[in-house]
């Protein structure tokens, strides 16, 4: 089976689709086969189709059918669990991780597997996205978004994923915005308090360029 990881966030909107892009770009540039999935999108466009997805498929080498890379693909841009209700969809964990392990068995030899939103994003009553890693049994990468409150949001997750069983194998330093205020000092105290290697830091691009924001990334401590 291929290299694989989960990839999650601080919270929504801290740049997960942009950092896994140039993860992906990283990867090719190493001579790596990748693919990526998007297991759960919610927010598409008249086509059924996420811009999340469709963005992770520009970047993958591996030639993938858009339902591959997004199986569950949901119209409102809302929770997933609620944007399925409203669809009178089922979505569970096992079936997710089922798919996933479809693209993960095919050949790439470095998978993406983005989440939704955060850690604990439900995905029905019962289970949440986090499952979903867990039945896959991958390592996981946090997406930081540097911004005020992030040390508290990245401590957290980083709790909650080791509460699950999994390990957090890396976190990228994000900036989906304006550079915070004492960003140096933000990104040393997460430095030193988060148990796992910082992948890289990637600055405020706009627009983004993700094999210019790959330049910032090292894969060294996932592929060792």
């Amino acid at each position: 089976m291929s290299k694989s990881w989960f990839v999650t966030g601080t919270d929504t909107g801290v740049g997960k689709t942009a950092v896994s892009c140039a993860l992906l770009a990283a990867a090719r540039r190493a001579g790596l086969r990748t693919a990526a999935i998007k297991p759960v999108a919610a927010g598409c466009d008249e086509a059924n189709h996420n811009d999340d997805a469709l963005q992770l498929m520009d970047w993958m080498t591996e030639s993938l059918d858009y339902e591959q890379v997004n199986p569950v693909a949901l119209r409102a841009a809302i929770a997933p669990h609620i944007a399925a209700q409203r669809e009178g969809r089922s979505l569970q964990a096992s079936r997710l991780a089922g798919l996933c392990r479809g693209v993960m068995l095919g050949g790439a030899q470095f998978v993406l597997i983005e989440g939704a939103g955060g850690w604990r994003v439900p995905i029905n009553g019962r289970e949440t996205l986090a499952d979903l890693a867990i039945q896959l049994q991958v390592g996981v990468i946090l997406v930081v978004g540097m911004r005020l409150g992030c040390i508290n949001h990245a401590l957290l997750s980083a709790e909650a994923i080791a509460r699950d069983g999994l390990q957090l194998a890396g976190w990228v330093a994000n900036q989906p915005g304006e550079v915070m205020p004492c960003y140096g000092e933000n990104l040393e105290t997460l430095q030193r308090l988060l148990p796992a290697p910082l992948l890289g830091e990637i600055p405020a691009m706009s627009p983004f360029d993700a094999d210019l924001a790959s330049e910032t990334l090292s894969l060294e401590a996932l592929l060792s």
